[in-house]
């Protein structure tokens, strides 16, 4: 890795952390820089998923004031892991081409949900109005997918998670970002752990991208709380148009 090839990486992991406490995306960013300087794009997809889990750290200390109290949080963690190892384990272990197809849809459904939020509550019931029991079934299976593609992929994890939540959840947006913040920071943590052992990770590459991530992650937290919720949601669906937009030209080309 030579001087300008360290710049990229530490110019994209800035940006990604910033983008990912904001919206989510931010890996694809951080996913064509580190192709650009070499890698292979499963050892890259794989570096990609290690580097950006300090932004994700940062991004919960960013917006740490917004998140609901521990005890509601705590049955999601156990989900969350369990489904990123299921998708770390997809991706260490299957081709990669038949799901490359599939994940631009599934970032502009994501997108779509959230655009639609006000609608698709109408169809399928507001949060309030489920069953305690309905609702967290709900919410475990949002979570639950949302860690699946995020140990097998993770570009738009944010996106994802963000829509799919803000769906079933009875929570303001920033609420909702903050939840995302730190579920996206334990399916990064995971896959550190699975890529660690088993993945074939370029540390030197991780050792500029990664520390770039937490700066921009927790400034990006912190722009969140001063976004209008109306703004936000604005800024999230037309990062989500354009990374399944850009998804779908990547995988059709």
């Amino acid at each position: 890795m030579d001087l300008s090839d360290a710049a990229l990486l530490l110019a994209a992991g800035l940006a990604a952390g910033t983008i990912n406490a904001v919206a989510g995306g931010g890996s694809l960013i951080t996913f064509p820089a580190l192709i650009a300087v070499g890698l292979p794009p499963v050892p890259a997809n794989v570096t990609n998923s290690v580097s950006v889990c300090p932004g994700y750290l940062a991004s919960v200390a960013g917006s740490r004031a917004d998140l609901p109290p521990r005890r509601s949080l705590a049955t999601l963690v156990p989900t969350t892991v369990v489904g990123t190892i299921v998708g770390c384990l997809l991706l260490l272990a299957t081709p990669a081409r038949a799901f490359e197809v599939v994940v631009p849809f599934l970032v502009l459904g994501a997108t779509a949900v959230l655009a639609f939020q006000d609608p698709l509550r109408a169809l399928v019931g507001h949060p309030r109005d489920l069953s305690p029991r309905r609702r967290t079934v709900t919410v475990q299976a949002m979570v639950a997918l949302g860690a699946v593609y995020g140990g097998y992929f993770g570009a738009a994890l944010g996106v994802m998670l963000v829509a799919g939540l803000a769906l079933v959840l009875d929570a303001t947006l920033a609420r909702v970002t903050a939840i995302k913040n730190l579920l996206s920071a334990v399916v990064g943590l995971t896959t550190v752990a699975v890529f660690s052992l088993f993945g074939p990770v370029n540390w030197a590459a991780v050792a500029v991208v990664a520390p770039a991530t937490l700066v921009g992650g927790y400034v990006g937290a912190r722009l969140v709380r001063r976004l209008p919720p109306v703004l936000l949601k604005m800024l999230i669906v037309a990062f989500g148009t354009v990374i399944g937009l850009y998804l779908l030209w990547r995988a059709l080309r």
